[in-house]
């Protein structure tokens, strides 16, 4: 009698089933979770500056970027979030703070190259020095919230009976105290360098505070390119290269002098802020 065998189709290979993952420790997985947003974020940060970096070195070719087309550009973005109105007087305000570096740079036979405004960072005036001396450095520094910090004591007689202007006044005068933060490359931190240049690290410090406890892009931004600066500027300072030691080389007068206008200007401006703020507590 004949066996008959049943034929039976391959059994396809299937891979054996990769091994499942340790849990992770309770303490590595709530730090891994916590520092994922500011670890996104700080990519975002550094993404960005990088394209404004591009974009301030090609401003000089692009006409788009002239200080009339970038302060249109800049209104334009500021309407979006305040009215045409608002924007037009935020913009009005940073270009007197701007012209006081520009004025400045030429008073100390500087002549700049151009001034720049990029929405919701402000406006620079770019040059290829700052006059030559730390001195020369403050001053320039220190010009630009003077004259700003004028233009908004000009409009207080109109902040007085009208909350458009006192708002706008506030803001100027906030915008102006932000720029006296003491670290490169704030006028603060400009100021700083004929001061005491060791203050770059606590104006580093309230940075990184403030970008702990109001974290956002553009504080992230601002602590990047503060940070990379600040600790540019001192390795330069420490070496004894390129003659820095005549650069940092400050009378007492003189340091005397940027201290007494440096500290005259926060209290203004800060007498100035609380004079134009806004309670809006009892509308909520």
């Amino acid at each position: 009698m004949e066996r008959q065998t049943q034929w039976l189709p391959p059994t396809p290979y299937t891979e054996p089933p990769a091994p499942e993952p340790e849990p992770e420790p309770p303490a590595k997985s709530q730090a891994r979770r916590a520092l994922g947003p500011l670890a996104v974020a700080g990519a975002i940060a550094i993404k960005f500056f990088a394209k404004i970096k591009a974009l301030l070195l090609l401003a000089p070719k692009l006409k788009l970027l002239t200080t009339s087309g970038s302060m249109l550009l800049s209104v334009g973005a500021y309407t979006l979030l305040w009215g045409w109105r608002f924007a037009v007087g935020f913009v009005a305000l940073l270009f007197v703070h701007e012209m006081g570096h520009y004025i400045q740079l030429r008073r100390e036979g500087v002549t700049p190259s151009g001034m720049v405004f990029i929405p919701f960072l402000g406006a620079a005036v770019a040059s290829r020095s700052l006059g030559g001396s730390a001195v020369a450095e403050a001053r320039v520094g220190l010009a630009g919230p003077i004259l700003g910090s004028l233009a908004c004591a000009l409009l207080l007689p109109l902040a007085a009976g009208h909350e458009f202007w006192r708002a706008l006044v506030f803001t100027g005068f906030f915008i102006n105290l932000i720029n006296l933060v003491p670290v490169v490359p704030f006028d603060g931190g400009r100021a700083m360098a004929a001061m005491a240049p060791w203050m770059w690290f606590i104006g580093f410090a309230l940075m990184v505070v403030a970008v702990i406890a109001f974290p956002n892009p553009i504080l992230i931004l601002f602590l990047l390119l503060g940070g990379m600066e600040t600790w540019r500027r001192w390795k330069v300072r420490r070496s004894g290269e390129e003659g820095n030691e005549a650069y940092y080389r400050v009378t007492p007068r003189q340091r005397f002098v940027v201290g007494a206008v440096y500290v005259g200007l926060i209290v203004g401006l800060a007498l100035g802020m609380d004079a134009t703020f806004l309670d809006r507590s009892d509308r909520l």
